[in-house]
């Protein structure tokens, strides 16, 4: 009895066609000792088998389709191990929160700069709001002024480009700041 996959999604040998699988007629043949060029399918099928390995369809869309001479399960852990490279070195950024109240001291600021300026040398984004809480929403030109302090002295010591300029949000102003690229 035959295993029922459809409902699992595609199996590995399912990504790519090879052998007897592809169905062009012709093909363009790739490959490590192998004459490039284009073949008729059963040409191209023998010459892979005569070194002992598979013919695996690289490229559907093209035409006539790309096929290479390789090992299969060979060229499967090559793509794998690829992707996993390309995951580790892509750069996981994180927002960063710095909350401000609208009567924040001088001091206050100048702590929370100091994280700030951590969390975007770790290439975060951080994003610095300012709380209004019960009747201090009437102070919210305070706030703005307050958050558009932190985030030009942050710019103006090369720490950070303003991405977001600073937008209420219900019962908070809301900037976002990015790290600055290093050259």
């Amino acid at each position: 009895m035959k295993p029922n996959f459809k409902s699992r999604g595609r199996r590995k040998e399912d990504l790519h066609k090879i052998n007897e699988k592809i169905t062009a007629p012709e093909v363009r043949l790739v490959g490590d000792n192998v004459e490039m060029g284009v073949y008729a399918f059963e040409k191209a099928l023998e010459m892979a088998y005569d070194q002992g390995l598979d013919l695996v369809e690289i490229s559907p869309n093209a035409t006539p389709p790309v096929c290479k001479v390789i090992d299969y399960k060979k060229f499967l852990y090559e793509q794998k191990k690829k992707q996993k490279e390309i995951k580790a070195n892509s750069v996981k950024q994180e927002i960063k929160e710095i909350r401000f109240g609208p009567n924040t001291d001088e001091h206050d600021i100048n702590f929370k700069l100091k994280h700030a300026i951590s969390f975007l040398e770790d290439g975060n984004k951080v994003r610095a709001y300012v709380f209004f809480r019960g009747r201090t929403i009437v102070f919210i030109e305070r706030g703005i002024d307050l958050l558009m302090k932190f985030a030009n002295q942050l710019v103006e010591d090369g720490h950070a480009k303003l991405e977001m300029e600073p937008k209420r949000e219900g019962k908070k102003v809301v900037i976002l700041l990015s790290p600055k690229n290093k050259k």
